[in-house]
């Protein structure tokens, strides 16, 4: 994230214990990293707010599609208007039977 080396932390570990002193630096370090995790859950909450947002918008997205390849598929193939309205029955009023054999009979 920072990029930061070893010799480069080193010396800032080094100003640190000259200028603030070898006994209030913990209590400094201390401070410095609840602020670190305070940013990293705000920073944490804003990612998962925007993850949010974006699964929000393909949702819609995807809803928005459907919707017009429903529309699409019912154009192409539009149900007869006095189907549309009933349950599909067996034609000719009478149950329909299982054949038993090979021939088509009853």
């Amino acid at each position: 994230m920072f990029d930061i080396a070893s010799s480069e932390f080193l010396l800032a570990a080094l100003i640190a214990l000259l200028v603030i002193g070898p006994k209030d630096l913990p209590n400094v370090l201390r401070f410095a990293g609840k602020w670190v995790g305070k940013a990293r859950a705000v920073a944490s909450q804003f990612r998962a707010g925007i993850d949010d947002m974006v699964r929000q918008a393909e949702l819609k997205e995807m809803e928005q599609k459907w919707e017009a390849e429903n529309e699409r598929i019912m154009r192409e193939h539009p149900m007869p208007a006095e189907d549309a309205s009933e349950e599909p029955e067996s034609k000719g009023g009478e149950p329909e039977q299982p054949l038993d054999n090979k021939d088509g009979k009853a």
